[in-house]
């Protein structure tokens, strides 16, 4: 079973890998010389953003490959090829975990105490609409940023409403800054060398970095938009079509993984099964309901209840906050 899993792990990244790899150097080096028609396969490619994340994901909790040097390994190059440093992508994805419906992470979430819906709006949209993407990609500016700018940036960023702070602190530790410096530089190798090979197509490659930054942000949010706030554990599972399932790897199951954060993509659907767990929303029906915008944070539909989950000890753990759990 052990070596199954590996093999299929393998397999799934290798195609992953292929498909980079005729984004960034096939296309431009030996299919559009030929004729510029070859250009409409970024279309495709593009629609394997989801489950070049979901292998990413894997990755970031250790559940991609066994040997763990090894999973680590495959995940920076698969983040390479995506467009951000593994280090940065892993702190943000666990930050995630621990604070999510949090004060710290509740992304459509505003107090109308304090602010008004247009304020929350100038900052929503830009970030559904590309933005986030945008901000991991851009995170690659950072690499020749000497220690005390980092220290300077993380004073500046940390509050107690965004998870900004605590994720540039945990990016500057020592060990991490090495591994984020020389993961950015990849991602700048990597993106500039194509550029270049694409030449007067450059505009093909970064139109199809800009759907990828679009997807990416309009799906990020969708398993958590409009649900319980102060309740980390939860989220939503998104119906799919069986094989679009598989496709994502399972990463629509995404109340599955918030509960059981261990299991490897294709376990999530057995655990759907013995929890008893429930299809909330449709995947798209989830996206789309997005566009609604910002919502305050006294819509009873988020508001917290009394049982609010409390934090498990293994998030507390990987983000290095103290835990709740009892």
């Amino acid at each position: 079973m052990v070596r199954r899993q590996s093999v299929l792990a393998i397999a799934l990244a290798s195609a992953a890998l292929a498909t980079l790899l005729l984004q960034l150097v096939a296309l431009p080096l030996l299919l559009l010389p030929l004729d510029a028609r070859w250009a409409w396969l970024l279309v495709p490619i593009a629609l394997t953003t989801v489950p070049l994340w979901s292998l990413i994901h894997e990755g970031i909790h250790g559940t991609l490959l066994r040997d763990r040097r090894w999973n680590d390994r495959l995940g920076r190059v698969l983040a390479t090829g995506y467009g951000g440093p593994f280090t940065l992508l892993k702190a943000g994805h666990l930050l995630h975990h621990r604070f999510s419906r949090t004060q710290r992470e509740r992304t459509e979430v505003y107090d109308p105490a304090h602010t008004t819906w247009l304020a929350a709006a100038r900052s929503y949209y830009p970030r559904l609409l590309g933005g986030l993407y945008l901000a991991e990609l851009a995170s690659v500016l950072l690499v020749l940023l000497p220690r005390p700018g980092w220290r300077m940036l993380v004073r500046r960023t940390d509050s107690l409403d965004s998870v900004s702070g605590l994720l540039l602190e945990r990016v500057s530790r020592r060990d991490n800054l090495r591994r984020f410096r020389l993961e950015a530089l990849a991602v700048i190798v990597t993106y500039t060398g194509s550029s270049i090979a694409y030449g007067r197509h450059a505009w093909l490659l970064w139109s199809a970095v800009g759907a990828r930054a679009l997807i990416v942000s309009l799906a990020d949010n969708a398993y958590h938009y409009r649900t319980r706030l102060e309740r980390p554990l939860d989220a939503m599972n998104l119906r799919l079509p069986r094989p679009l399932e598989y496709f994502v790897l399972a990463f629509n199951l995404h109340n599955v993984h918030h509960r059981h954060p261990g299991l490897r993509w294709h376990e999530l659907r057995a655990a759907f099964a013995a929890d008893r767990d429930e299809l909330h929303l449709g995947w798209f029906t989830a996206i789309a309901r997005q566009f609604q915008g910002p919502v305050p944070a006294t819509a009873d539909d988020v508001r917290p209840l009394p049982d609010a989950d409390t934090v498990p000890e293994w998030t507390a753990q990987m983000s290095g906050a103290p835990s709740t759990s009892r």
